[in-house]
């Protein structure tokens, strides 16, 4: 990758941006975000997985190699890896790119990710792994597993990341950005809050195959009952689009202090 990237303060409205997913290339989220963020003035590099990559996490490609196809069509331009959404901004930031981003952005993903799924999420993962590497970073995402258009959204995401002082945040912290089910017109105000600590109450559905095999298929959902009034889960079911920071220092502060008094006695 040719270039440097730059410590930026303040506002930009022109930024050279790295965007990926983990819907796939051919995304309608992804699409419409493109087109948003170069009709508001940015460049716009996109380095997504060719194939459909939810639920993959942080997950990175080592025991088979990575192949890249251009994608040219409608107006669209981007290279697809047969790889994870963070194998994507790796390569990327590594190899594919000739100049290095100002921002990382991962979306618009289907359906939210809120609470635990930022662990599951290959959406999350992508922008992480920027954050990793040093960039500002934002994961979008629309509480609807099935849209075909979002036009809107888009466009308010690419406002939003004209308007962001990217350069004042913390060094490797991901915005977690999440539209509510809703049209864009009918959507409450903007929220900054924090996640639900709530986890999913899974079952599996037993079917099978035409064959007469077994086989399981994962569902599940977060109990209403278990969800604060003021986090992320519970905001978007009352229509309002939230945004939460993350950052990925796992250690437990608490717990080391007791864990050396228990351990080191």
């Amino acid at each position: 990758m040719r270039g440097t990237n730059q410590k930026y303060e303040g506002y930009q409205d022109r930024m050279n941006i790295l965007l990926t997913n983990d819907d796939g290339i051919q995304a309608p989220g992804l699409r419409a975000l493109d087109k948003a963020l170069r009709d508001a003035g940015h460049t716009v590099q996109v380095v997504a997985p060719v194939s459909e990559q939810s639920a993959v996490g942080h997950a990175v490609t080592m025991a088979m190699p990575l192949k890249v196809k251009q994608f040219r069509e409608n107006g669209f331009c981007g290279i697809g890896v047969n790889g994870t959404p963070v194998d994507c901004v790796k390569l990327a930031l590594a190899q594919l790119l000739e100049q290095a981003p100002d921002l990382v952005v991962s979306g618009i993903n289907s359906g939210c990710n809120v609470g635990v799924d930022i662990i599951y999420s290959g959406t999350v993962s992508a922008a992480t792994e920027g954050a990793l590497m040093g960039l500002p970073a934002l994961a979008v995402s629309l509480d609807d597993w099935n849209f075909t258009d979002a036009s809107e959204q888009a466009a308010w995401t690419a406002e939003f990341v004209g308007r962001m002082a990217w350069g004042q945040l913390p060094a490797q912290s991901v915005l977690n950005l999440n539209f509510p089910n809703l049209p864009l017109g009918e959507a409450k105000p903007l929220t900054v809050c924090r996640q639900t600590t709530a986890a999913y109450r899974d079952w599996y559905v037993a079917r099978k195959d035409p064959r007469g095999r077994d086989y399981y298929w994962l569902e599940g959902e977060i109990p209403r009952e278990k969800v604060s009034p003021d986090t992320d889960r519970a905001l978007l079911w009352d229509g309002h689009i939230t945004l939460t920071p993350l950052r990925f220092n796992f250690t437990d502060s608490e717990m080391l202090v007791r864990l050396r008094a228990l351990a080191l006695r």
